[in-house]
């Protein structure tokens, strides 16, 4: 088993909101690699260091005091203990020895194997899936967010009947895992926890109606919407910041953002969009989370562009662009959303040679594709690349939309309530005499189709004015 010092591999640990002083609790983090035959990692190719380094990061995200913290390779997952006895005895001589009263395995764990673990280390037990909703329990600040961990957490509990309803007698945030005056009580009534969610998705689903219309309040104005997303620490909020000015935390800690938050920002060029910033996503994001976050997700479904904001400094870039875009495909915006704009952030972090590399086959990419081909590289954090981005955002609403110029009755009111709703006025001219109002509208490439069946015979197309400054 390979060991690491744990404060080298991890951000600095943070005390929970509105949380006095107290013991934190010592832990051991156990990451288990898969080999395959020739004794190589697994097929997500990622780098061992840096999976140790975030699951670190998620144990000193609840505020755990980390004794010790190892990778551990496995050449075959045990039904019953995920590793082999020798790995098993090995760690319990480990966990004496520092004295940690919890042991979290980076691996989702079946209740079998948490429970035999548990039982050969004399130590609670929790695995990665348990650690995130953990963690999302104590950031989530609104009741909907709120809402959606819980959900999550009790789906994720139902299934294992080894932990109780702590989270409703705690005086902290979390949900439990680490103790509380409830862990006696073993066995949960599933019947209770049944009703519950239940009340929950209630819930969840008048959060969604509500969402639902305030998207179609924004679609009146209407103003086209972008959405943020990005492996969680890839600098999102920090890059809302910078192009919103507005105060959402940003801080280098994983999950720093749970709630959605949405702002309006003004292009270059005048036009006007709204910016939502979205919780960060991981590897292997539990389904339950997933599905239980998606009416905030719906955000990013219904956005008219996104934005996938990479770490491009880190060494598993390429693995978590991979998550990303998994987790995209599960809400069902397919494998390779066509309105996705790759943002390379942190530039700032790269060593200059890489960094001027880097910039020139973006550069040559963008000359032989086209200006708004390729990823656009920025620091959020500097500031550089940031009025390229805005021009590639500009850029993209122009060629993805059409203008057209129609007149409409008046006196038909569902008509012109659906082109405010779908398209962007431009102007609108005074009524004539024959009764008709003189449009010109920009139509969204995404809309067109609609417009063109209910107003085709009616509208002609307006060359695109070119963008100039």
């Amino acid at each position: 088993m390979q060991s690491g010092d744990a404060r080298k591999h991890g951000v600095s640990g943070q005390q929970g909101q509105g949380e006095g002083p107290r013991e934190p609790t010592r832990a051991f983090v156990v990451v288990p690699v898969i080999q395959d035959r020739a004794g190589d990692a697994a097929p997500d190719k990622r780098d061992d260091e840096a999976r140790l380094s975030e699951a670190v990061g998620l144990a000193l995200a609840i505020d755990l005091d980390i004794a010790d913290a190892g990778i551990v390779k496995i050449k075959s997952p045990r039904p019953a203990t995920l590793m082999g006895s020798g790995k098993v005895e090995e760690i319990a001589a480990r966990i004496r020895i520092a004295d940690v009263g919890l042991v979290v395995v980076d691996a989702p764990l079946t209740p079998i194997q948490q429970r035999n673990l548990e039982k050969e280390w004399s130590a609670k037990v929790i695995d990665r899936t348990g650690l995130i909703l953990e963690i999302f329990g104590r950031r989530a600040q609104t009741n909907e967010g709120r809402l959606q961990v819980e959900l999550a957490h009790l789906t994720y509990q139902k299934s294992r009947l080894v932990r109780s309803w702590t989270h409703l007698e705690r005086q902290r945030g979390g949900f439990g895992f680490l103790g509380g005056p409830g862990e006696t009580q073993i066995e949960a009534d599933r019947r209770l926890i049944q009703e519950r969610i239940t009340r929950i998705r209630k819930e969840l689903d008048a959060v969604r109606r509500h969402r639902a219309l305030h998207r179609k309040g924004r679609a009146r104005v209407p103003y086209p919407s972008v959405a943020l997303v990005g492996y969680t620490n890839a600098g999102k909020s920090t890059l809302f910041n910078r192009l919103t000015q507005a105060g959402v935390v940003a801080q280098d800690m994983l999950f720093a953002t749970l709630d959605p938050t949405v702002r309006a920002v003004t292009l270059p060029h005048g036009r006007q969009i709204t910016l939502s910033d979205t919780v960060g996503f991981i590897s292997d994001l539990p389904t339950d989370l997933v599905a239980a976050f998606r009416a905030t997700l719906e955000e990013v479904i219904e956005a008219d562009l996104i934005l996938h904001v990479r770490d491009i400094s880190h060494i598993d870039s390429a693995a978590q662009s991979a998550d990303v875009l998994l987790v995209l495909n599960e809400l069902g915006l397919g494998e390779s959303p066509a309105n996705l704009i790759e943002v390379w952030n942190k530039l700032d972090l790269l060593p200059a040679d890489e960094r001027a590399g880097m910039l020139t086959r973006i550069t040559h990419v963008q000359s032989s594709e086209g200006s708004n081909a390729g990823p656009i590289a920025v620091s959020a954090l500097t500031g550089e690349g940031i009025d390229t981005l805005l021009d590639a955002i500009e850029t993209w609403f122009a060629t993805e939309s059409s203008m057209r110029h129609l007149e409409l009755d008046a006196s038909d009111g569902a008509a012109l309530n659906w082109i405010y709703e779908n398209c962007e006025v431009m102007s609108r001219g005074e009524v004539s005499e024959k009764g008709g109002i003189p449009l010109t509208v920009r139509v969204p490439s995404s809309r067109l189709a609609g417009f063109e069946k209910r107003f085709g015979a009616l509208a002609t197309g307006i060359p695109p004015a070119p963008i100039t400054p």
